[in-house]
C-alpha cells in the first residue's frame, strides 16, 4: 500500500509538472527540458529537477561561487558550486532571445547580490544569475543574434552548464536555420515581433547578404523610408514623408552612430558603412526612450563589438566606373574575460557617373575613408565600459546639375570642377551598471564636422558665378539612463536626463561674381563676393520616462513623457564686397534668439493573442523646436514656429511556421502643426523658411519567409499621402493646399529572393522601387515611379567568399533633384546612379 501511495504521488507530480509546462507554453516560454537519466533509484523516485532529497525538502542548497568561462569550442562553462557538496538539477527553457535555467530548492549566497557577466564570449550577449521568491534561483543567458543552445550537468559539487552561442546568419552549414535577431530600439534586448513600434531591423547577416553599406541601402530595404541616391553633397531623407531636406532647421530623422547623434545629416553623415551588427529604423516619434527627441523617426547604427578571442576579417571589391572598396577588422582580448578591443577601416571611390566635358574630367567623383577604435573594459561583472572613436572623409566631386531635357544626363560643362570634402570625428564614452533590479547607463558624446563645398554657381562654362561655403559644427552630448532590468517583464520602466550643446558655423556661404556676373546680377560690371555669416549656439535640455505595465499576461500598457527645453541664439551678418572696396566687412553682426519648451506625451496598448500575434495601438506627440533662418536679411522673416504633430497608429506583428514566417503591417496619420518648410533660390539650394499645416496618412507591410531550406524572401512596402492642408507661400502669394510634400515618395517597395545551398552557393536578386515624388511646392517638378533591380551570385567557404554584383541592372535613369534656376533661366536637375558592377572578396581568420 505504501508502495502504491509513493508511486502515486509521483504520478500526480509528474502530472502537476506537465500541466505547469503547458501553461507556461500557452505564455510563449517554450519549454526544452532535456532529463538527466537517474542512475539510483533514490534518484528516479524523485520528481524531475530535483537532485537530492535535501532540494525536495526544506532545505535550502546555498550556493556560493558562479563562474563563467570560456571554452575550446566558442562556447562558455557555467559553474555552481554549494557550500556543503550538493548536487543541482536546472529546469531548461527559453523566452525571445534567453536560454534560461531555473533551479528549486537553492538560494544565492554571494558577496554581492546576484552575477553578472557582460560579452562573455562572442554571440552571447550576458550571463546572468539571479535569486526569485520561494528558493528558486533562475540562470538566464542571452544571445545576441538569437537563442543560445546549452546543456545541464550535475557535479558532486553543484551543477554545470554548458553554453553554445546561437550559429551566425551567414552559417552555409545550416540554411534552414531560423535567426532570431536582438534589438534594443526600446533600450533592452528584445526580438523585433516583441517591440510594438513600426521597426526594420537590418542584421548583421542581412547587410552582408545584401552588400548594405550607405544609408541609401539602408533606406532601400526599409518601408517608407528615402533618401536621395546621387552625389552625397546634399541629400535629403525622409521617414513618412517628413524629414531632412530643410538644412535651415533641425532634423526630423535622428541619426546614431554607436551611441553618437549627428545634425544636418543631408551633408554630415559619412559616406560609408562598415563592419556593422545591426541597424535599426524606427518609424514615427520617439521622445520617451531616446535622449534625443525625433519628429520623424530614428536610425540607430551598431557597429560589431570586440571579441573574446582573435579574429581578423577582410575585404575587397572592384568595378565599372573604376570602383574600389578595401574593408579589415581587427579584434581580441587585451585580458581575457576583462579588456578587449576592435579596429575597423573602410576604404571606397569610384570615378564620377558625369564627364565634364569643358574641362574634360569626371565630375561627381566620390571617395571615403573611415576608422573606428572600439575598447571594452568589464572591471566586474556588473559594470561595461566602452569607449568609441571614428573618424571619415569624404572627398568628393562637384554635385551635378544639368538642364532636365538635355539628351545625354551625364555630360555637363562647367568651367569650375568643383568639389565637397567632409571630415568627421567622433568619441563616446558609454558607462553600463547593472545593479540588484536596476540598470544605470551614461553616454557622453562628441561630434565635430567640417564641411567644404565649392560648385559652379551658373551651372554653365561661362565665368559668371561660384558658390563657396565652409560649415563647421560640434555637439556635445550627455545622457542618463535609469532603467529596469532587462528580466523585467510585468512592470519596466525607465527615466533619463539628457543636455546637448550644437555650435553651427557657417562661415562664409558666399557667391563669388565675374565682373559680367557683376553685371548680371547687381547690375555692376565689377567683381566681387555676396557673403553670408552666421553662428548658431543651440542648447537642449530634456527629461524623459517610459512604464510598460502588463495588468494582465497579454496586455501591456505604455504611457512615456518627455520635457524639452531648447534654446537657440543665432550671430549673423551679410554684405557684398566688390572688387577694390571692403568696407562691407564693417557691416556689425546682429544677434538674436529663440526659446521654446514643450510637454511631449505618448501612450500605447499592446495585446498578444497568442506568443506569436500581437496588435498595438499608440498616440504620440511629436516635436521640432523652433528656429532662425541665418540666410534673410529681413527680420520679420528670420524666425520659424515650432513644428508639433499628433501621430496615431495601429499595427499587428505577427509570426507563424515556427518563425519561418514573419508579417508585420502598420497604418498610421501624422496631423502636424507649423511644419517648417523650406524654400529653394535660384542657386537650387535653401534660402528661406516658413510654416505651413500637414496631413499624412499611410502604411507599412514587411514580411519574411523561409518556405524550404536555404531560401530567404523578403518583401516590404510603404504608401505615404503626404500633403499641405493650409499653406500659403509668404513670398509668393501662391496657395500650395492640396499639394504633396517634397521628396516624399507616394510609396516604397523592396523584394527579395536569396538562396544559399549547403555546399557554398549563394545567390540574390531584387526589386527596389519607388512611387512619384516631387521637387518644389507646386509640384511642377517630379520623377515618376521607377523600379531598379540588383542582383548577387557567390560562393562561400568556411573562412571566405567571393561574389559578383550588378546594381541598376538595366540602367534606369531618375532624377534625384531638381530646380528651376533664375541664373540660366532653365530647369536643372541631377541624376542617380548608373549601372554597375564588379567582383567582391572576403575572408576571416
Amino acid at each position: 500500500m505504501k508502495q502504491q501511495l509513493r508511486n502515486g504521488i509521483v504520478f500526480n507530480l509528474l502530472v502537476l509538472s506537465v500541466l505547469v509546462n503547458v501553461r507556461r507554453s500557452a505564455y510563449g516560454i517554450e519549454e526544452r527540458v532535456k532529463p538527466i537519466p537517474a542512475t539510483t533509484v533514490k534518484q528516479w523516485r524523485l520528481p524531475f529537477g530535483y537532485a537530492s532529497r535535501s532540494q525536495l525538502n526544506n532545505s535550502v542548497i546555498n550556493v556560493i561561487i558562479v563562474k563563467v568561462r570560456a571554452t575550446t569550442s566558442s562556447g562558455i562553462e557555467i559553474v555552481l558550486n554549494t557550500d556543503k557538496g550538493e548536487t543541482l538539477r536546472g529546469i531548461t527553457s527559453t523566452s525571445k532571445n534567453n536560454l534560461i535555467i531555473d533551479i528549486p530548492n537553492a538560494r544565492l549566497q554571494l558577496p554581492e547580490p546576484g552575477f553578472v557577466r557582460q560579452n562573455p564570449t562572442e554571440g552571447i550577449s550576458q550571463v546572468k544569475a539571479i535569486a526569485l521568491p520561494g528558493n528558486r534561483i533562475r540562470v538566464i543567458i542571452s544571445g545576441v543574434e538569437g537563442i543560445p543552445t546549452g546543456e545541464t550537468v550535475s557535479t558532486a559539487r553543484g551543477l554545470t552548464i554548458n553554453a553554445t552561442p546561437p550559429t551566425p546568419v551567414a552559417d552555409t552549414a545550416k540554411p534552414d536555420q531560423v535567426i532570431n535577431i536582438i534589438v534594443t530600439a526600446q533600450k533592452q534586448p528584445e526580438k523585433p515581433q516583441d517591440v510594438p513600434i513600426s521597426l526594420t531591423t537590418l542584421s548583421q547577416g542581412e547587410i552582408a547578404d545584401a552588400k548594405i553599406d550607405s544609408f541609401r541601402d539602408v533606406a532601400a530595404n526599409t518601408p517608407n523610408f528615402f533618401t536621395t541616391v546621387s552625389d552625397r553633397g546634399f541629400n535629403f531623407q525622409t521617414i513618412r514623408g517628413i524629414g531632412n531636406a530643410n538644412f535651415l532647421s533641425r532634423d526630423s530623422i535622428s541619426f546614431f552612430i554607436d551611441d553618437v547623434p549627428y545634425e544636418n545629416v543631408h551633408q554630415f553623415l559619412p559616406g560609408a558603412l562598415f563592419d556593422l551588427e545591426r541597424v535599426e529604423v524606427l518609424r514615427g516619434p520617439q521622445s520617451t526612450l531616446y535622449g534625443r527627441n525625433s519628429q520623424a523617426g530614428v536610425v540607430n547604427v551598431i557597429s560589431r563589438q570586440p571579441t573574446n578571442s582573435p579574429e581578423i576579417t577582410l575585404g575587397a571589391s572592384y568595378g565599372n566606373f573604376n570602383q574600389r572598396q578595401l574593408e579589415f577588422s581587427a579584434s581580441d582580448a587585451v585580458i581575457e574575460d576583462k579588456l578587449k578591443f576592435r579596429i575597423a577601416g573602410i576604404y571606397d571611390a569610384r570615378d564620377g557617373f558625369t564627364e565634364n566635358t569643358f574641362l574634360d574630367d569626371d565630375a561627381n567623383n566620390l571617395s571615403s575613408v573611415g576608422g573606428r577604435a572600439n575598447l571594452v573594459w568589464t572591471p566586474s561583472d556588473r559594470w561595461n565600459i566602452s569607449f568609441n572613436a571614428t573618424g571619415a572623409a569624404n572627398n568628393d566631386g562637384d554635385n551635378t546639375f544639368v538642364p532636365i531635357n538635355q539628351e545625354d544626363p551625364f555630360e555637363t560643362e562647367l568651367d569650375i570642377p568643383g568639389d565637397t570634402d567632409l571630415s568627421i570625428n567622433t568619441q563616446s564614452l558609454r558607462v553600463g551598471y547593472e545593479g540588484t533590479g536596476f540598470k544605470l547607463t551614461s553616454i557622453t558624446a562628441r561630434n565635430g564636422t567640417n564641411l567644404n563645398y565649392n560648385a559652379d554657381g551658373d551651372y554653365s562654362p561661362e565665368d559668371l558665378f561660384e558658390f563657396d561655403t565652409r560649415q563647421e559644427t560640434t555637439i556635445v552630448s550627455q545622457e542618463i539612463r535609469f532603467q529596469s532590468p532587462d528580466n523585467a517583464d510585468l512592470f519596466r520602466w525607465i527615466v533619463g536626463g539628457y543636455f546637448q550643446d550644437r555650435n553651427y558655423d557657417i562661415d562664409p556661404q558666399q557667391l563669388k561674381f565675374s565682373p559680367a556676373g557683376g553685371t548680371a546680377f547687381f547690375g555692376v560690371e565689377t567683381a566681387g563676393n555676396s557673403v553670408t555669416q552666421g553662428r548658431y549656439d543651440q542648447t537642449t535640455l530634456a527629461g524623459f520616462g517610459q512604464v510598460d505595465f502588463k495588468p494582465i499576461e497579454p496586455l501591456t500598457l505604455t504611457a512615456g513623457l518627455r520635457y524639452e527645453n531648447s534654446d537657440e541664439s543665432l550671430s549673423r551678418r551679410s554684405f557684398v564686397l566688390f572688387e577694390g572696396d571692403n568696407s562691407g566687412e564693417d557691416t556689425p553682426f546682429i544677434d538674436s534668439d529663440v526659446d521654446d519648451d514643450a510637454v511631449i506625451p505618448k501612450f500605447a496598448v499592446e495585446y498578444s493573442f497568442s506568443p506569436n500575434i500581437s496588435t498595438y495601438g499608440s498616440i504620440t506627440r511629436g516635436y521640432k523646436p523652433p528656429t532662425q533662418n541665418y540666410s534673410t536679411d529681413d527680420p520679420t522673416l528670420r524666425d520659424v514656429e515650432a513644428e508639433k504633430s499628433w501621430n496615431y497608429e495601429l499595427g499587428v506583428k505577427s509570426s507563424w511556421l515556427g518563425d519561418r514566417l514573419s508579417v508585420n503591417v502598420a497604418g498610421f496619420i501624422n496631423d502636424v502643426s507649423n511644419y517648417q518648410v523650406a524654400l529653394t533660390g535660384d542657386t537650387g539650394f535653401f534660402e528661406d523658411i516658413t510654416n505651413a499645416e500637414v496631413l499624412i496618412r499611410g502604411v507599412e507591410l514587411e514580411a519574411k519567409a523561409k518556405p524550404i531550406q536555404g531560401l530567404d524572401l523578403i518583401a516590404g512596402f510603404g504608401y505615404v499621402d503626404a500633403e499641405y492642408t493650409d499653406y500659403i507661400n509668404p513670398f509668393t502669394g501662391e496657395d500650395f493646399e492640396g499639394n504633396r510634400l517634397i521628396y516624399a515618395p507616394e510609396f516604397t517597395y523592396n523584394l527579395a529572393a536569396q538562396y544559399r545551398t549547403k555546399f557554398g552557393l549563394f545567390s540574390r536578386v531584387e526589386l527596389q522601387g519607388l512611387g512619384n515624388y516631387f521637387f518644389n511646392d507646386d509640384n511642377s517638378l517630379k520623377q515618376d515611379s521607377l523600379a531598379l533591380v540588383n542582383a548577387r551570385i557567390g560562393y562561400e567557404a568556411d573562412k571566405y567568399g567571393i561574389y559578383f554584383f550588378a546594381n541598376n541592372i538595366f540602367d534606369t535613369e531618375y532624377l534625384t533633384a531638381a530646380f528651376v534656376s533664375d541664373t540660366t533661366g532653365s530647369t536643372l536637375a541631377s541624376y542617380g546612379d548608373r549601372r554597375t558592377f564588379g567582383i567582391q572578396v572576403k575572408s576571416e581568420f
